[in-house]
């Protein structure tokens, strides 16, 4: 509920703003998340649980500006977040994080509607049926790994995604 108007008001400036600096911007966030999922377990995470509202408000309307500003943050935002500030368990946070997502995704999709144009339905379509197809299939690998093996595999791969987008932004 904190990231609702967050990704809101962040989805109504981003209009505003070029897509070079949007771009970097998500590289560098991608980057700082996957540091702090590869960095060892905190020992303090059962403090970090407890500490509750003030923590999962400030984590919400963060990742709600982000989703908003960037028009991204779900998965690559939300299980860090969720992970390492709320101290949830790999397993917790891939479940919680989809239902985030989407509430977040929908409330930074409000303000951009007059301006963002049609949907491309041949690029939208196929995309979501592979989304779809992707998130069963790892659904069943997930069954099969340690949440510290998906944790750090996830890690990996979003350093991936983060030095692509760095390098295409930048040449």
């Amino acid at each position: 509920a904190a990231g609702l108007p967050a990704a809101m008001a962040a989805g109504a400036l981003s209009a505003h703003l070029p897509g070079a600096l949007l771009t970097g911007a998500f590289s560098v966030l991608a980057a700082l998340a996957a540091w702090r999922m590869l960095r060892p377990p905190a020992k303090d995470a059962q403090e970090r649980s407890a500490a509750g509202v003030g923590r999962s408000t400030a984590a919400g309307a963060g990742l709600g500006a982000v989703t908003g500003l960037l028009g991204v943050g779900g998965g690559f935002l939300a299980v860090p977040a969720l992970v390492s500030v709320l101290a949830f368990t790999m397993a917790e946070a891939v479940g919680t994080s989809l239902l985030v997502i989407t509430a977040n995704s929908l409330a930074a999709l409000i303000p951009r509607l007059g301006s963002a144009g049609a949907i491309d339905w041949a690029v939208a379509a196929p995309f979501t049926g592979a989304a779809i197809l992707g998130a069963w299939d790892g659904k069943r690998l997930a069954d099969k790994l340690s949440g510290r093996t998906l944790q750090k595999a996830f890690a990996v791969a979003l350093l991936a995604v983060a030095a692509l987008m760095l390098i295409t932004t930048v040449s």
